[in-house]
């Protein structure tokens, strides 16, 4: 796993003196007008008036007024409400009773096991014509995948990819070539080498459990979350093509199963054959969706196209932004810290925030693009003392 320094120098000033400054909205008796004001700690907007921050629990505070002697004689309040030692023009020095710390985090890389479809109907166009391989739903799948702009030859280096195909010659098996870095040449080849056979079923939920019972006996390295990202034309059935019924309530299941060990499943539909029912059914199991919760997004695509626009968006969305730190930040006061990527200066809330969890640290937008484009990614982050939990 590809692995990189966070460079957070933590400048620690004062640190006593401001962390003995207290709310204002919890002292005074009646409190500033904006104090509880609604508002969210990681999105990042400017939600609070001039002179408030957003807490961590998701109100406008604020420790001090411009006027007032709230932060002591050798402290100032700055804009947002905070006690600052000395004058704001310039860094606060640094507190030798508060060492700089240094976070590592790691780039995460997500394994994504590819299961495919290769029932005859993938050798049928997306009208469902036979007008030859060329024209296949099975070829536009192939370029989608490998082509020079395909999501594999493009993420290759950034995800853990391996192909699992079905049925095998022996319904309900499967093929598969193992997950690996750099595997965009291998798997092209096993792609190309796998052409759907003339006739054969689609035995879902066998495929489903077999490509658990690979992550199952394969683990992915550590810290790299399991994907399955099944592609299919058609209804499920057995090896005989009956039972639909029961094979679209075993795919389910099978789905469901994934995600209890922790293994996410995205439905991509290559064509219009297809339950919109059972699509939804199937996503919401593969992602843990529970009742009264919003739908899970199934993929559909209906042209070559989509299906190309449909691999990228699955696939480029797994591939995180979200940088795990050996230590705390308050997410509350985050908007103090300063954080650069490849030496540039990004923007909190547009480029960057802290997570709730005030350990992971979450590029946005072009940042999060950047990064994932990027082969040897260097960020760079300083947080002041008082946006560190010890």
């Amino acid at each position: 796993m590809k692995r990189f320094a966070l460079g957070a120098v933590l400048l620690f000033a004062a640190c006593g003196g401001n962390k003995a400054a207290e709310s204002l909205c919890a002292d005074q008796v009646p409190p500033p007008a904006a104090c509880n004001t609604p508002c969210d700690p990681v999105s990042g907007a400017d939600q609070c008036p001039l002179g408030y921050h957003c807490s961590a629990d998701g109100k406008c505070d604020t420790q001090c007024t411009p006027t007032g002697n709230e932060c002591g004689a050798s402290n100032t309040c700055t804009n947002d409400g905070f006690c600052q030692p000395g004058d704001n023009n310039g860094p606060p020095p640094i507190d030798a009773e508060c060492p700089a710390v240094h976070f590592t985090a790691s780039k995460v890389t997500p394994s994504v096991q590819l299961l495919l479809d290769r029932s005859g109907s993938m050798l049928e166009d997306f009208n469902g014509n036979d007008n030859g391989l060329g024209n296949s739903k099975f070829t536009a799948e192939d370029k989608a995948l490998v082509d020079p702009t395909g999501v594999v030859t493009q993420l290759q280096s950034s995800v853990y990819f391996g192909v699992m195909m079905y049925p095998s010659n022996v319904c309900p098996g499967t093929v598969q070539t193992p997950r690996a870095l750099m595997n965009a040449g291998a798997i092209a080849s096993f792609i190309q080498s796998n052409v759907p056979a003339s006739t054969g079923n689609t035995p879902t939920p066998q495929a489903i459990d077999s490509a658990v019972q690979d992550f199952v006996a394969n683990k992915p390295p550590a810290g790299s979350p399991p994907i399955i990202v099944l592609a299919t034309d058609g209804l499920p059935n057995d090896c005989s093509g009956k039972n639909g019924n029961l094979a679209k309530q075993q795919s389910i299941t099978a789905a469901a199963n994934a995600f209890s060990k922790g293994i996410k499943l995205f439905v991509l539909v290559v064509g219009n054959q297809f339950d919109d029912t059972f699509k939804r059914a199937l996503a919401n199991a593969g992602q843990g969706v529970q009742p009264g919760q919003p739908d899970a997004k199934a993929y559909s695509a209906t042209n070559a196209t989509q299906l190309t626009q449909a691999f990228q968006e699955i696939i480029g969305g797994v591939v995180s932004c979200d940088l795990k730190l050996n230590g705390h930040v308050d997410p509350g006061n985050a908007q103090t810290g300063s954080v650069s990527l490849n030496g540039a200066n990004l923007i909190f809330g547009t480029d960057w925030n802290v997570d709730a969890d005030g350990t992971t640290l979450h590029l946005l937008g072009k940042a999060c693009d950047t990064l994932k484009g990027s082969t040897d990614p260097k960020v760079d982050a300083t947080f002041s003392c008082g946006a560190v939990l010890l």
